[in-house]
């Protein structure tokens, strides 16, 4: 007999549980509890095992993610670490890009490195980028440095030499040396975490997943003793942020990778989506209570990228914050949810974010100490949020005290209104989606207008459709459980890992032996991992090479053959490459050779290519509204009565007309006017404008 499935996502405001059984799904939506992350997955597991009048013994397998790595690098809550490097690099972390993210702001402020300088410990070695012993490892001299980390009581350790990407055996050794005088300290080795060019880089990633190592190992260890407790003995896996499932051994050497578990989950719900609609251009929309999240999904599979920034400092610009590199779902986050804090700047006007009350104080109307408003306190004032429903009725909102602190905050000083100040900040908040999506949409070489959104979250409901207006966009899809899509797209993810290692080739050397001797390394290593959490299950394996023109910074992934490469494939490569580059940037550029940077192999178990699409509900009437509800117009400037419907009384082939409010337990639809929707099939909400 088949058994229940778990997943629990741990967002910065609220803890999302669902439980799927026997094509049943039940679903909790908890306030994270900040100190004790597991406290608030722990409720929420027992609230969903109690409306599905199962128990812990019935479930089969609990699949898990969380923020709690990304809080600690965001806070400066991590470990205290030490780095190890090569002489004369120790001040690699300082330095970065050696370039300014904001070129005429003179009060320009750079992300403080993880390590500071005199935990940053230099050591006599040199290879060179062939891989070739160009000074030998000074062991001695590690001897004498394990001693001064010992005084400093360090927690952990990363090792990062130069060159270790072409040859690991000098950070291997100094390995082996420090974990033998260091017993309990968490070691990284850059070549294992990162073995990639670029140095800046790959130290970067290796002091972030040193930083966070001890840190997540507890709260996992603390975690298993939970769930052991509570009688859940299944097998527990983590959401990794390149949207694949890891075992809990690979977690907690590898933390670094679950850096954007949550959001990755969100992408793959999306992806199935897209493919059971057989929708090829879709914008994925994650509007939570402290982040928004948008991602572009292709032909049924999430964009990818090797690299993205954590903590940034200054206006979630690019480059001002802390470079990783790892799987990671392409996608653009910005601090636009819930419980972002509405005020007003020095020139008075409307700012959102990226300050959020999160679920410690949160929302003024929650009545557990905040003060500033925020984005819901503005939703509950304009009447979209019924204040004695929230998170399906188990937090009563306070009306008017949201009203006090939007027009104290806002209001008071633009001589608006509470109703003019909220529907400003929910104006903001929607523009500031709207330009991150733009930018997003530019810098992938996507076209927003063609894509229908697919909006989740337990916020994006109710700003997606003016968001979509804003974008150009036509279609917007809100799928069953929106409020808790991250955690359902747990429940979707395969078990995947994957590897990446440098090697570069100028087009006339195009070496396919020994390409496909790596790949074939790479893949065996990778499908060990694998099959630890997915014993006797078929596998997949996808590879990719990042190509650049000569001379370039950046690169492109490009797909391999699903087989062995042979020699003639160097000229197939190019023009594949040629293309993307086209698609991305509008033009080739033909007379400049190409070079081969880093390869990469993926291995995962099957993923589905997506049932049949069902065939379209026939038109049913919709039944009458449960009541009506009073919203704020800005448009007309003036409140209207709405009718308000029960999502789970709407049927496959139901139709509505905006303006109207469509609200089940944890998150509401707004329809605006213009717009209508009806249910499909497979009973999502389709939004639709002329």
């Amino acid at each position: 007999m088949r058994r229940a499935r778990l997943a629990a996502d741990i967002g910065g405001t609220f803890t999302d549980v669902v439980l799927e059984d026997a094509g049943q799904r039940f679903a909790a939506k908890v306030l994270t509890t900040p100190r004790a992350p597991e406290d608030g997955m722990l409720e929420g597991i027992a609230q969903v095992l109690r409306s599905a009048e199962r128990t812990a013994g019935d479930v089969g397998v609990l699949i898990h993610g969380t923020t709690l790595a990304t809080n600690a690098l965001i806070e400066r809550a991590g470990a205290r670490t030490a780095f190890v490097t090569t002489a004369g690099f120790r001040d690699v972390l300082e330095m970065g890009y050696e370039k300014r993210y904001e070129h005429y702001d003179l009060n320009l402020e750079l992300p403080a490195p993880l390590v500071p300088r005199e935990l940053r410990f230099p050591v006599a070695e040199r290879i060179t980028a062939r891989g070739e012993v160009h000074l030998p490892l000074a062991e001695d001299a590690l001897l004498q440095i394990a001693a001064s980390l010992r005084q400093a009581q360090v927690e952990a350790v990363a090792v990062g030499f130069l060159h270790a990407y072409a040859n690991d055996a000098h950070e291997r050794r100094a390995g082996e040396i420090l974990a033998a005088q260091l017993p309990g300290v968490a070691l990284t080795l850059s070549a294992a975490v990162c073995p990639e060019i670029r140095e800046y880089e790959r130290f970067s990633t290796a002091c972030a997943n040193a930083y966070v190592q001890p840190l997540m190992a507890r709260y996992l260890g603390r975690l298993a003793e939970a769930l052991e407790r509570l009688g859940l003995r299944c097998p527990l896996y983590l959401m990794t942020s390149g949207g694949g499932l890891t075992t809990l051994e690979t977690a907690r050497r590898f933390p670094v990778r679950l850096i954007e578990s949550g959001p990755a989950g969100g992408a793959i719900l999306s992806a199935c989506i897209a493919r059971d609609a057989r929708l090829s251009e879709v914008l994925s929309f994650d509007m939570g209570g402290t982040t928004a999240k948008i991602c572009f999904i292709g032909h049924g599979r999430p964009e990818q990228s090797r690299k993205f920034e954590v903590a940034r400092v200054w206006r979630n610009l690019k480059g001002s914050g802390l470079p990783v590199r790892v799987p990671v779902t392409e996608m653009v986050e910005i601090g636009a949810g819930g419980g972002s804090i509405a005020r007003l700047d020095a020139l008075g006007r409307i700012r959102v974010g990226p300050q959020s009350a999160g679920a410690e104080p949160g929302p003024v109307c929650y009545r557990r100490g905040g003060a500033e408003p925020t984005v819901t306190d503005a939703n509950v004032v304009l009447g979209r949020i019924d204040p004695g429903a929230f998170a399906g009725g188990t937090l009563a909102l306070d009306r008017h005290a949201a009203e006090r602190a939007v027009l104290e905050r806002i209001g008071g000083r633009l001589k608006l209104d509470a109703n003019w100040a909220a529907a400003g900040i929910g104006e903001i908040v929607e523009e500031n989606m709207a330009s991150a999506a733009r930018v997003h949409a530019i810098e992938r070489g996507k076209v927003a207008e063609r894509c229908t959104m697919i909006a989740f979250g337990g916020a994006a409901p109710l700003h997606a459709a003016n968001l979509a207006a804003k974008l150009g966009m036509t279609q917007v899809l809100v799928p069953l459980d929106a409020s808790v899509g991250s955690a359902i797209g747990f429940l979707r993810a395969p078990m995947a890992f994957e590897l990446v290692r440098s090697f570069a080739l100028s087009e006339d050397r195009f070496d396919a032996a020994r390409v496909n001797r790596l790949l074939e390394a790479m893949a065996r290593e990778a499908q060990a991992v694998v099959a630890a959490g997915a014993p006797g299950e078929a596998l997949e394996t996808r590879c990719a090479v990042e190509m650049r023109h000569a001379g370039q910074g950046h690169e492109i992934a490009v797909p391999l053959p699903d087989r062995a490469l042979a020699p003639e494939d160097g000229a197939a490569l190019r023009e594949a490459y040629q293309a993307r580059y086209e698609e991305q940037f509008g033009l080739r550029v033909a007379d400049v050779p190409v070079e081969y940077l880093s390869w990469s192999v993926t291995v995962s178990t099957a993923v589905s290519a997506g049932d049949p699409p069902p065939a379209p509900a026939p038109e049913s009437r919709a039944p009458a509204p449960r009541g009506r509800r009073e919203v704020f117009d800005a448009a007309s400037g003036k409140k209207a009565s709405l009718p308000a419907y029960w999502r789970a009384e709407l049927a496959p082939g139901a139709r509505l007309a905006g303006p109207a409010l469509v609200a089940e337990p944890q998150t509401t639809t707004l329809l605006p006017a213009g717009w209508s929707l009806e249910v499909t099939a497979a009973g999502h909400l389709l939004l639709t404008r002329p």
